[in-house]
């Protein structure tokens, strides 16, 4: 197998270069979804590289709507920046630093999302559809049920849903605004909680058309109650790690779904996620744990041709992670991938940064089963032969991979 996937990447593959990113562009065609990977959460150049990416697809394709793997209330601070919904006070580098202070703060408070903010700020000054920046992700339990009971309070017409909103989030109250502890005291419960916010989350829909669009406080409103009412589930579960995971990734499902119901059914969206999230589960052995994710959902749901899954990986070089959760940052090696990995073989074929599409002619020949680096914000790379190369068919997984040889970490904000 080495020998034969060695000559498939050196036949099929392009030198990273603005020639090669035609070829990408041609090749991504009128899909309305196209999902942008990363291997790491702290490498540079996924970042820099999905970002220019981006601006092509905004400039070049009309996509008006980013979505990423962040929180909707601190990517809400980035939506309302670029979108001149607040007075500039601040630049985008003090925005980001106010909005994600939970760690792992560095996956948006950095450098390479500065810039892009900026450039986005500035790209929507001369847009009149302006492009849109969201957080899919459902870690922002407290924080989003903050935001419904804000929208609540300050809007007394609503005092129905208020009073409901005050009665569904009770359950959360004797958890210290610390949904792990939640998590531990679940096998107590009823699923009361869930009703509660369901309930809740239908008696928003319905009334959704009645509420003030000046600067989409309707949407966010029914985006903070989704978070909450898929928090509470994926907390309950988070014990049980093919459970929780599946919640997660269909909470993300949901969100991107609201988000382009609000905007326009055709509306054209972008994904930033790490790979495990867009590269289709179902061409991985996350399949055999029962596990999906993202990207094989959004395939499934608007068609393999409607879609776009664009992976990243790298040999070697740096990365922004911590050992442990919740412990420090700091700039960890990481060491070169072993020949039969897919990153080795990436290697092996040539130094060069490359991109491969993967197209009905090529897939088979990047389909044998071979382990795919991915890497977290927690990282021992002494370790990561047994835990961070996820066995894959990389040619079905993706519709087309970037591969930075060696690569750098990104650079965190500092206050």
């Amino acid at each position: 197998m080495p020998r034969k996937l060695i000559s498939a990447i050196k036949e099929q593959s392009h030198p990273l270069n603005d020639q090669s990113l035609d070829k990408l562009m041609d090749a991504i065609g009128n899909a309305q979804i196209v999902m942008i990977g990363e291997a790491s959460h702290g490498t540079s150049e996924f970042y820099t590289i999905r970002a220019e990416l981006s601006k092509r697809l905004i400039n070049e394709k009309g996509f008006s709507v980013i979505a990423v793997e962040g929180d909707w209330p601190s990517v809400q601070a980035i939506n309302q920046y670029v979108k001149g919904y607040v007075e500039e006070t601040q630049s985008a580098k003090d925005l980001l630093i106010k909005a994600f202070h939970r760690w792992p703060t560095w996956m948006w408070a950095n450098e390479e999302i500065a810039d892009f903010t900026e450039w986005l700020k500035e790209k929507n000054n001369s847009l009149d559809k302006k492009v849109g920046f969201y957080g899919i992700d459902l870690y922002s339990l407290y924080e989003s049920i903050d935001e419904v009971l804000k929208f609540l309070s300050n809007n007394s017409k609503y005092k129905v849903d208020l009073e409901h909103a005050k009665k569904a989030f009770t359950c959360f109250e004797p958890y210290n605004r610390m949904p792990e502890h939640y998590a531990f005291s679940t096998a107590h419960f009823t699923d009361e909680c869930i009703r509660e916010v369901s309930s809740l989350l239908k008696s928003l829909r319905n009334h959704e058309e009645h509420f003030p669009d000046r600067h989409e406080e309707d949407l966010n409103v029914i985006m903070n109650a989704l978070v909450a009412k898929n928090a509470e589930a994926y907390y309950r579960e988070m014990m049980q790690d093919a459970l929780s995971w599946n919640t997660r990734d269909l909470h993300m499902v949901e969100a991107i779904n609201e988000i382009i119901k609000y905007h326009a059914r055709d509306t054209k969206m972008i994904i930033w996620e790490h790979n495990t999230h867009i590269g289709d589960a179902s061409e991985t052995d996350m399949k055999d744990e029962k596990m999906i994710n993202v990207g094989q959902i959004l395939r499934e749901q608007y068609g393999k041709d409607n879609t776009f899954a664009i992976g990243f990986g790298t040999y070697e070089g740096t990365v922004i992670a911590a050992d442990k959760w919740g412990e420090p940052l700091k700039v960890i090696d990481v060491p070169p991938s072993k020949l039969s990995t897919w990153e080795g073989q990436l290697h092996a074929a040539g130094e060069e940064d490359k991109v491969l599409i993967f197209t009905d002619e090529n897939r088979e020949m990047f389909n044998d089963w071979i382990g795919h680096r991915a890497i977290g914000v927690v990282y021992q790379p002494q370790f990561e032969a047994y835990g961070n190369y996820v066995p894959s068919r990389v040619g079905s997984r993706y519709d087309a991979f970037i591969f930075i040889n060696s690569t750098k970490a990104l650079s965190p904000l500092k206050e």
